[in-house]
């Protein structure tokens, strides 16, 4: 079997895997697989920047939030219906990308890092400082009957998981289409050597820059899409705390793996959600357990596949 084909088999069968849990899951579970496959899409958003252009970013939640009020916003004062409201959170993180990123990569290593924080602390403030438009800390509820896209009704659970896996498998095979083409071999390149790359005549910077707005447009989908498919925005999407959870995703899955960010996501919200049930101190054994397999599995789930066995895992 060449490497292609096991490439498509392994991440189709993922996406076909998926679908079947539709009707095979308990409501509980077909519950936290729809918001799993959300947040490992902004994951994956977070992937491209990190994982392939070697870009750490502590300020992803700036864009996150950007899709999540873009689309909340123009629903609740404008009276978008789904689609151009979905639209205008994208249109959101693309925006805010493009300038963020302009700004921040005139910094490196640790700067960009700091940089990224406060752009995302000062995306927090705003919120709070707009409360009178945005309900602050308080957020707002978007009702089931503005979420109704192209007569789907995206409040009902059947619903909600199909638009979950559809956001999901868009943003799987779009990572998995770029980092198998030239331009996802330059970020690759960039992320090893970025001074060697520019000896090699590519630009730098745009490529980077391209990578900060592709990641940034991802996580604003999926910030949008969260919104739309739970009902709700609010200012705790735009806090430190979904800065880092994206990072500790990539982490435990795989940075720069196509597949990575799903295992983290999946790994982490079941870690948190048993552990919750054993203990107040939940953290505690999340903490530990995350430090066992970073100790173990470097890098991350699916990097110990592809070091060990898989090979040729994009």
């Amino acid at each position: 079997m060449s490497e292609q084909v096991k490439v498509v088999t392994l991440h189709g069968g993922l996406i076909a895997l998926l679908l079947a849990m539709n009707f095979i899951l308990p409501a509980y579970h077909h519950g936290n697989l729809a918001r799993i496959m959300v947040l490992t899409s902004y994951a994956i958003g977070y992937n491209i920047l990190f994982g392939y252009t070697g870009l750490l970013s502590l300020g992803h939640a700036l864009f996150f939030a950007a899709g999540l009020y873009g689309m909340g916003l123009s629903i609740l004062h404008f009276g978008f219906s789904p689609a151009p409201a979905l639209a205008a959170g994208i249109a959101a993180g693309v925006l805010v990308s493009l300038v963020a990123g302009m700004l921040a990569l005139r910094t490196a290593g640790v700067a960009f890092m700091i940089v990224t924080l406060m752009f995302a602390q000062a995306g927090h403030l705003t919120i709070l400082l707009f409360g009178t438009y945005t309900r602050g800390d308080e957020g707002f509820v978007i009702q089931p009957a503005q979420r109704v896209l192209a007569g789907i009704d995206l409040s009902d659970p059947v619903n909600r998981y199909l638009a979950a896996l559809v956001l999901f498998s868009t943003c799987l095979l779009a990572t998995l289409w770029l980092v198998r083409r030239p331009a996802g071999r330059v970020l690759v390149a960039i992320r090893e050597n970025e001074q060697r790359t520019r000896l090699l005549g590519y630009d730098a910077f745009r490529y980077k820059l391209a990578a900060v707005v592709i990641s940034g447009t991802i996580s604003a989908a999926a910030g949008a899409t969260y919104g739309l498919l739970f009902g709700y925005a609010g200012a705790t999407f735009a806090t430190v705390q979904y800065s880092i959870f994206p990072l500790l995703w990539v982490l435990l899955g795989g940075a720069g793996t196509v597949i990575g960010p799903f295992l983290g996501t999946l790994f982490m919200f079941y870690l948190i959600d048993l552990t919750s049930g054993i203990t107040t101190a939940y953290m505690l054994i999340a903490g530990v357990v995350l430090v066992l397999l970073t100790l173990f599995a470097p890098q991350g789930m699916a990097g110990e596949l592809r070091r060990r066995l898989w090979g040729w895992l994009p």
